[in-house]
């Protein structure tokens, strides 16, 4: 499971076990996700080509000139999807740290489909609000929508390894997810042409939100940085041919803490190490259902021991730590 210091989870491993051997895999995910709640995931089933596909073309929207990147702009501060410009956001303020604004654009997605039932205002205002889709570069869109399909079905078969890692049956989350609100994001950190404000960083110090988070990170690239126990920051290295999973706040408090939702952030390397170099990830950020209630399990209290955590629903839970980070 183990490359160097950081975990490695052969995923194709666990679906293929029996049930002892998923058991004792599962033991080992739960073991990583309370010590720091990263692990990198291999043999994922993802077929490269619809990676490929979806990295190429976003690099080819970021390339496009700003005015036609413009196009496709959120149409008012704190529009969940569509294109954000740089320096529009700094996700430190998520944990009330006031710093400048983060080294980044992104272009950002939600769900492929409204469920048919869904009725509630603010979610069809917020996590079911139209994408925003551009104009260029053609296929775009097509190479998106694929991709973004097959991560959520990925964060789907990853939730049931948490479910065993948990005690709990595989399929334990599974009504939770049938409608899933996640988002995916392509972030470009660009070239840097002069240095850096005091304290501005490529992406700012902050926890994610949701269930999990699924990263595809630069091949090559440095400067993710998560804290481990130990209070130090330490770098998360891009693992070829595998994706970066992490826990987000939603997780840790279903698992009343159990399990740890890792501050991390993205810094800027010395110049010498490529720091002012561009660097891409595309980011897939899992969200159970809009009313999922998010209770915290049986499973993670101790005979006698309360809960930290009042229940909530998952959509509005969201969408106020959302609201928190924009400018």
């Amino acid at each position: 499971m183990q490359s160097q210091t950081f975990p490695v989870f052969d995923l194709g491993r666990f679906e293929t076990a029996g049930a002892a051997e998923k058991t004792a895999l599962g033991a080992e995910v739960d073991r990583i996700c309370r010590d720091t709640g990263f692990l990198a995931v291999t043999n994922h089933g993802i077929a490269q080509s619809v990676i490929d596909a979806a990295w190429l073309k976003a690099r080819a929207f970021f390339d496009l000139p700003p005015e036609e990147k413009q196009r496709s702009k959120a149409p008012y501060k704190g529009y969940p999807y569509g294109y954000l410009g740089p320096e529009l956001e700094a996700l430190a303020k998520s944990r009330n740290v006031d710093t400048p604004p983060d080294l980044k654009e992104s272009f950002n997605g939600g769900p492929l489909n409204v469920p048919p039932a869904m009725s509630d205002p603010e979610a069809l205002a917020f996590c079911y609000a139209e994408t925003i889709w551009p104009h260029a570069p053609d296929g775009f869109v097509d190479a998106w929508k694929a991709y973004y399909a097959a991560l959520e079905d990925l964060a789907l078969r990853i939730m049931r390894v948490f479910a065993t890692a948990l005690d709990l049956p595989e399929r334990h989350f599974d009504s939770y997810l049938d409608a899933p609100i996640s988002a995916l994001r392509a972030l470009n950190y660009p070239e840097q042409h002069v240095a850096p404000k005091p304290g501005q960083i490529r992406a700012g110090a902050h926890t994610d939100y949701g269930s999990l988070t699924i990263l595809l990170p630069q091949a090559g690239s440095r400067g993710l940085q998560i804290i481990t126990p130990d209070g130090e920051w330490t770098e998360v290295p891009p693992i070829p041919g595998a994706f970066v999973i992490n826990i987000g706040d939603l997780m840790a408090r279903w698992t009343n803490d159990r399990w740890v939702s890792t501050v991390h952030r993205v810094v800027n390397p010395p110049a010498e190490d490529g720091g002012r170099d561009r660097r891409q990830s595309m980011a897939f950020f899992h969200q159970p259902n809009w009313n999922a209630e998010i209770k915290v399990l049986e499973a993670c209290l101790a005979q006698g021991e309360a809960p930290k955590y009042e229940p909530v629903r998952s959509g509005p839970y969201l969408m106020g730590k959302f609201k928190a980070t924009t400018k």
